[in-house]
């Protein structure tokens, strides 16, 4: 019988130059003082063979407030520069609280500038807008993206959470490859699969960055059909329910790069495990229809 192999071989960034591993680290609970345990978390995410990490502005507000995730990051980076060379930092913005968004070409300029200093680097590899800012056309958009790469600040250019028609929207106002967008994704969220989001990104060859891969923690919980045959599908493989939770997603043909968003050393190195899993279509479409609540027609 055929099965579904992962491979752990980087892969481009879309249609760029850009080398990332299969799997990305998000750092949206990144927080606190502790530059040690910081330290040791990018650490250990670098020894899981994960090079992609994950960040945005937002990121912290509700514990060290705007900018902290990116602020730890960049005492982490001042600690040991020497970790930077293994890094891709893709950051967002866009959001801002109270508003909610703000996509104006002289608010993303501000944000990105701000992004830059406080993680201490001249440039990032990813600059994402996070959310669609209806105020805002996509013409504008596009050209503070663009300018952006020509100033050398950014890499590549990419979204998150846009609809396929918001991409397109932007698409037409750009001379330059859209590499990314990052929709939620998972056995209990699987209306990118249908919504047009993944064909999308095989058609138009961007990479698919997938926040929130464990649904929150209810794909872990041990109450949900689709979770007990993550864990019999783990059990077979020598994994856990989570990391076949993650094999669940990168199966699919968008090569999608499930974001992780463990704070624990350990469980980001076990995350290296997900490549022993394979899966039969039979297995893959049974956690799908348990996800769904129904059986595909």
């Amino acid at each position: 019988m055929t099965t579904i192999r992962l491979s752990r071989e980087a892969r481009p960034l879309g249609k760029s130059a850009i080398l990332v591993s299969p799997i990305a680290w998000g750092m949206w609970r990144f927080t606190g003082d502790d530059v040690s345990a910081a330290r040791a978390r990018v650490e250990a995410a670098l020894d899981a063979g994960i090079t992609l990490f994950d960040t945005a502005d937002i990121y912290g507000v509700d514990d060290g407030g705007f900018g902290s995730s990116e602020a730890l990051l960049g005492r982490v980076v001042a600690d040991a520069p020497e970790l930077r060379a293994r890094m891709v930092i893709a950051t967002k913005g866009g959001i801002q609280p109270g508003l909610p968004y703000d996509s104006s070409a002289a608010y993303l300029t501000h944000a990105l500038d701000a992004s830059l200093a406080r993680m201490g680097v001249e440039r990032v590899e990813l600059y994402q807008i996070h959310r669609r800012d209806f105020l805002t056309h996509p013409q504008e958009v596009a050209a503070a993206l663009t300018r952006m790469v020509e100033a050398g600040k950014v890499a590549g250019i990419g979204v998150s959470n846009h609809s396929p028609a918001e991409v397109d929207a932007l698409a037409a106002f750009l001379g330059l490859p859209i590499l990314t967008t990052q929709p939620e994704f998972s056995a209990l969220h699987s209306a990118p699969l249908f919504d047009g989001t993944l064909d999308q990104a095989m058609a138009r060859d961007m990479a698919v960055l997938a926040w929130s891969p464990l649904a929150g923690g209810r794909l872990v919980a041990g109450d949900h059909p689709a979770e007990a045959l993550l864990a019999e599908q783990g059990q077979r493989w020598g994994v856990d329910a989570a990391t076949a939770a993650l094999a669940w997603v990168m199966a699919h043909p968008a090569r999608i790069i499930p974001i992780i968003g463990s704070q624990n050393p350990d469980r980001i190195r076990a995350a290296a495990e997900v490549y022993r899993v394979e899966w039969t279509r039979a297995e893959w479409y049974a956690v799908l229809q348990a996800g769904m609540g129904e059986r595909l027609p």
